[in-house]
């Protein structure tokens, strides 16, 4: 895997007509369904940050194509649960994943819209919920409305870590500059974090009156 990783940063920093094209591709393998699991897109997606912060990429191309990748794998993922139906959830391939299907149909079951929309930056049920909610016959448009959502948070969300290390790092040189973006990349997180925390408050408050 860390091979793998290497091997992707050293292309983007080669070829970086081609950063946005690779950074779609990752954001959109992230996004399949149960392919997200197994690929390291995460990371990658970090140091990509990193690299937007040091100003090796250009960051709005960056940021569209990320988006637009997440976007387009959670919608061939909910378009596969819709064609297949609930018995996709039961392929044989996916035995060694039953743990993150169930806790995907559970999460889905309760949350609905919701598990859409922040389900993207849960872990090993990102990749699943999707697939899910075409299968258990959520509406295309409150499901796209929730990809899409997730999606202009999610990919921010993930640059971020990496480009504030980059630009502190070159804070000693640049610090009047550094000061500027630094407060821009917070008060994304700041976003992202609020927005977290208000969905976690009103998935409690839904479970306290069940």
């Amino acid at each position: 895997m860390q091979g793998f990783i290497d091997q992707g940063l050293q292309f983007i920093e080669q070829h970086q007509a081609w950063a946005g094209a690779v950074v779609f591709l990752m954001a959109f393998g992230e996004s399949l369904f149960i392919i997200g699991i197994l690929l390291p897109a995460t990371f990658l997606l970090f140091v990509v940050g990193g690299l937007v912060g040091n100003g090796t990429l250009p960051w709005f191309p960056i940021l569209v194509s990320g988006f637009a990748g997440a976007v387009v794998g959670d919608a061939l993922s909910y378009w596969l649960g819709c064609w297949v139906g609930p018995k996709v959830l039961r392929w044989r391939f996916l035995k060694r994943h039953r743990t993150n299907v169930a806790r995907a149909r559970l999460f889905f079951y309760r949350y609905g819209f919701l598990a859409v929309l922040i389900g993207r930056f849960l872990g090993p049920v990102r990749s699943v919920i999707p697939t899910v909610a075409g299968a258990m016959g959520m509406p295309q448009a409150r499901f796209q409305l929730a990809n899409v959502l997730s999606a202009a948070a999610w990919m921010p969300a993930l640059l971020a870590p990496g480009y504030l290390a980059a630009i502190s790092v070159d804070a000693v040189k640049h610090a009047q500059y550094s000061t500027v973006y630094s407060v821009i990349a917070l008060s994304v997180i700041v976003v992202v974090v609020w927005v977290a925390i208000q969905q976690r408050r009103a998935i409690r408050r839904r479970a306290s009156r069940r």
